[in-house]
């Protein structure tokens, strides 16, 4: 205690700044990583009709090649700060990514539908190994001053890559074969790895822990007792299934009357990713500068914004919505995220564990729930089913602002 009042420069100076080559290289690293990882999970999603001719199987069992591994993954996502507890940061992410770039390349040349789903639910458990240990590397090797734009940038990585691995993948199809296509995402992924080897600095402020399950389950209770990672976990879980919802079921509007676009038309809007990447970064960074309290309701309002617009009858108008969305989204996902590691003073790899957890749950529960509203009321179902995701989040956020800023259950 005495020395962090001391003349000797404290921890937080020594921690990686904006504008340094060490904040350049961890970016660069988890950049990657990011984009490997959320490469590595969706790059299937346009392959599904393959699958389907290929194995003989039906549209809803193509579509366990996703939702098995996003399942396995928000389980995993628990246990991953714990093991990272043990072993350390870096080895985690690093054996992570590895793991699932070899398990995407043994995909490629999988000889049936069983083995094929075995695999994936496998990369589920490899790939919970790096998100939230990611965050929980930023949260403690990063300055407080410079975390919301590390942060923004690394979940910029995960938006590129979750859009790069659809079109690469679709695109690979399209002139070889889907084993093509699945076999490129794997060696991207081991092209990241490699980037984070030599890249990604050596943890200076983890402390290792041994993993004891009494311990383990007392530290999930403990953040419960806090006044306000409770509320970001929720916050989480309604601003994944706001976004994926409107994701999974606006192809099914645009592919029919009146618009009758056709399927590479409609996967070419995931290039509206491009401007989730710019909402992370400028949010993360604006974040840092007036307070995370003062921003999060605003990308709220902008998603709900946007929401409304997709209601429409403009194409235009659907597309400036479904950006509006992406951007209040992944602006939200970056200051929640980021948020949860300041608060978390005592079990940052736990808080992030279960934030994802949370978060990948509302992908799960909340995105599935919304084809209900499809199909009892088509698009003004979906849009007001997500309308009421959105302001259950905007509520949060406004409650999120009484909060104390200081960690309480530490």
């Amino acid at each position: 205690m005495d020395g962090s009042s001391s003349a000797t420069p404290a921890f937080p100076d020594q921690r990686i700044r904006h504008g340094t080559p060490a904040f350049r290289r961890t970016n660069l690293a988890l950049f990657s990583s990011g984009f490997a990882t959320f490469g590595l999970l969706y790059c299937v999603q346009p392959l599904l009709p393959a699958f389907s001719h290929a194995f003989g199987v039906d549209a809803a069992s193509s579509s366990l090649a996703l939702s098995l591994t996003t399942g396995v993954l928000a389980v995993g996502m628990l246990f991953a700060g714990a093991i990272s507890d043990a072993f350390g940061r870096k080895p985690v992410m690093l054996a992570s990514l590895l793991g699932s770039s070899l398990l995407v390349l043994a995909t490629a040349v999988a000889p049936n539908w069983p083995s094929l789903l075995v695999l994936r639910a496998l990369l589920g458990v490899t790939l919970a190994g790096l998100p939230a240990v990611a965050m929980t590397y930023l949260s403690e090797e990063v300055h407080g001053e410079s975390i919301g734009l590390a942060m923004g940038l690394y979940i910029g990585g995960n938006a590129i890559g979750g859009m790069g691995g659809r079109l690469i993948s679709g695109f690979a199809a399209d002139h070889a074969s889907w084993r093509i296509a699945v076999g490129v995402i794997g060696a991207l992924g081991l092209i990241a790895a490699a980037l984070v080897a030599r890249g990604l600095p050596p943890s200076r402020h983890f402390e290792q822990r041994r993993v004891d399950p009494r311990t383990f389950l007392g530290t999930f209770a403990a953040l419960f007792r806090d006044k306000g990672l409770p509320w970001l976990f929720a916050e989480g879980f309604l601003l994944m299934g706001a976004f994926v919802t409107i994701y999974n079921y606006v192809a099914f509007r645009l592919l029919a009357p009146p618009f009758s676009l056709s399927q590479s038309h409609v996967g070419a809007l995931f290039m509206v990713y491009v401007v989730g990447v710019i909402g992370s970064a400028w949010a993360g960074s604006l974040a840092d500068r007036v307070g995370r309290p003062r921003l999060l309701w605003a990308t709220l309002l902008l998603m709900a914004a946007g929401v409304a617009l997709t209601a429409s009858a403009s194409l235009w108008a659907i597309v400036a919505g479904i950006a509006m969305l992406t951007f209040g989204f992944f602006g939200g996902h970056s200051i929640a995220s980021s948020w949860v590691g300041k608060r978390a003073v005592f079990a940052r790899a736990h808080a992030s564990s279960f934030y994802l957890f949370s978060y990948y749950m509302g992908s799960s529960i909340a995105g599935s729930l919304g084809g209900i509203a499809w199909t009892c009321a088509g698009w003004n179902g979906v849009a007001a089913y997500v309308g009421v995701l959105v302001l259950a989040g905007l509520a949060i956020a406004v409650k999120l602002r009484t909060v104390r800023p200081s960690g309480s259950a530490a």
